[in-house]
């Protein structure tokens, strides 16, 4: 079929220091500016200046014809692409400095109610779209459908692997299945995938596997590490709500710039250390908060060539999603001198116990110029006033910065399924990527008032979800962790730290 290419000819151009790669393929035929041989992209150490890594471009998008050929039953139809713009595959590495707590999969082999879902995200400023991933597995404990009588023994369960993708011209596709054999997770990186259709004579990975092999062997399916992110996957015709393309294939790699605290420091658990433990569930991890991908994307007839596009990625694990929820995200921003960040999500969670008592739960993260800036129940105050849809409106103070973030969107959403205990993998949010976002922090007066504006900031490509329920008016709200949990999490513990010294017990994801 004919398709369209859309193609980034030109590096980002870094705000203070350029970083430059050299080329890593000649053979590719992608046109790039005067200050680099860059033709791909290799996730190796930077020295010393990775504090000023851009997130913004100004690079030209070039459109062209090109043909993809008929697919096949011998090979993964993305082996078959047009390749103008070529990553570069590198196996993902240990002790990867931008490493976060909890980028492995927290499966623990037992039968309990357990999901686990991620979330991949790449932006092309250029082309004011974006491309959200989602993955979910659903009680891994059970690999297929429950029998009537397993569901006897442990009750009405939901089981199998589904993969999402919001992308260009808010259009969507899913792919489901009940089973999960060909499901695989690294208990301790961000390194998973599964095999929809196989190639009839091989075998699915069961780990990383190089993308030429990948390709020889998955038919349907992805897989994604923190560097490399490839797959292809079919409609399932179960969405009715919301404009569906039929198929997706993307390769790309990424450079992680920003994981979850301070460049050169160790990264944080965004929940606390308490995460390392099954009780204040659902948990969630930002694994890489900024970062800059390089490849592409097939989409509805056009593909999407980018290099150094702004990307993140975050995950999150548990019983089951709150029971209501909001969140907010970019790493698109006009107005800084320096490259930013943001996450910002809450949530009414239930606390564990016999009684049904639910808690506000709320976070802002900030990366601006290499430091984090970090807003959590445990170090300050967060407040809140979300609309049913269309309006997110946060505040958070700590001892030493206030915050502000306010976003709007006129878009109409898009309905995307979750994890659910009711109905399994079901529609469940309302996302969008086109919202306006005004983002400011402040230094903190020593009688709590705003002192020197240290950032203000705007988006005009943030991504906007809520979810959950009922929403039947604008909920406001304001943390209320309980004191003794509060006073817990400001306790420094270094629990990777404490499991090191006893690798055997360390548990599953930390």
């Amino acid at each position: 079929m004919e398709s369209n290419i859309y193609s980034v000819n030109e590096l980002h151009h870094f705000s203070s220091c350029y970083i430059g790669f050299r080329s890593l393929n000649s053979k590719s035929t992608v046109k790039l500016s005067q200050y680099s041989t860059f033709n791909g992209f290799s996730p190796r150490r930077l020295h010393p200046c990775p504090l000023r890594v851009g997130f913004r471009s100004n690079s030209p998008i070039i459109a062209c014809n090109s043909v993809t050929e008929p697919e096949t039953e011998t090979s993964s139809p993305a082996a078959e692409s047009p390749v103008s713009v070529n990553p570069v595959y590198v196996p993902t590495p240990s002790n990867r400095d931008t490493r976060t707590p909890h980028s492995g999969y927290h499966f623990d082999g037992t039968t309990r109610q357990f999901f686990e879902g991620w979330y991949f995200k790449v932006s092309i400023p250029e082309r004011k779209q974006s491309f959200c991933f989602m993955y979910s597995m659903e009680n891994p404990a059970f690999r297929r459908k429950l029998m009537p009588w397993e569901m006897l023994q442990h009750g009405p369960r939901f089981t199998g692997v589904g993969a999402q993708i919001l992308g260009a011209y808010d259009k969507y596709i899913c792919q489901y299945t009940e089973e999960s054999h060909n499901f695989w997770g690294n208990r301790h990186e961000l390194m998973l995938g599964n095999t929809f259709l196989a190639n009839k004579d091989s075998r699915p990975p069961s780990k990383e596997v190089p993308p030429q092999e990948f390709n020889r062997k998955v038919l349907e399916g992805f897989q994604v590490s923190p560097i490399w992110h490839q797959g292809f996957i079919r409609d399932d015709g179960r969405t009715f709500y919301a404009k569906t393309v039929k198929t997706a294939r993307w390769e790309y790699s990424t450079r992680p710039v920003y994981g979850w605290g301070n460049v050169g420091s160790k990264q944080k658990s965004t929940a606390g250390w308490l995460a390392a433990f099954p009780i204040f569930e659902p948990h969630w991890q930002v694994c890489m908060a900024g970062g800059l991908s390089t490849g592409w994307i097939e989409w509805d007839g056009e593909r999407f060539e980018f290099q150094d596009a702004p990307s993140y990625s975050e995950k999150n694990w548990g019983g089951a999603f709150p029971r209501k929820w909001f969140w907010a995200q970019s790493n698109v921003f006009e107005g800084a001198n320096g490259e930013v960040a943001l996450t910002a999500a809450g949530g009414l969670r239930q606390l564990p116990g016999l009684t049904e008592t639910f808690e506000n739960a709320a976070l802002i993260g900030v990366h601006y110029d290499g430091v984090f800036y970090e807003f959590v129940p445990w170090n300050g105050v967060l407040s809140w006033e979300i609309a049913q849809w269309g309006y997110w409106y946060i505040t958070a103070e700590n001892d030493m910065h206030m915050v502000e973030l306010e976003a709007t969107t006129n878009d109409a959403g898009t309905t995307l399924r979750a994890p659910t205990k009711e109905a399994g993998l079901a529609p469940a949010c309302k996302d969008t990527c086109f919202g306006d976002l005004r983002l400011k922090i402040w230094e903190k007066k020593y009688g709590g008032t705003k002192g020197k504006l240290i950032l203000d900031v705007k988006s005009d490509m943030a991504a906007l979800e809520v979810g959950g329920g009922p929403w039947f008016n604008t909920w406001k709200g304001k943390t209320t962790t309980p004191e003794v949990i509060k006073s817990a999490l400001q306790v420094p513990v270094d629990v990777e730290g404490i499991f090191g010294l006893a690798p055997f017990f360390k548990p599953p994801g930390l």
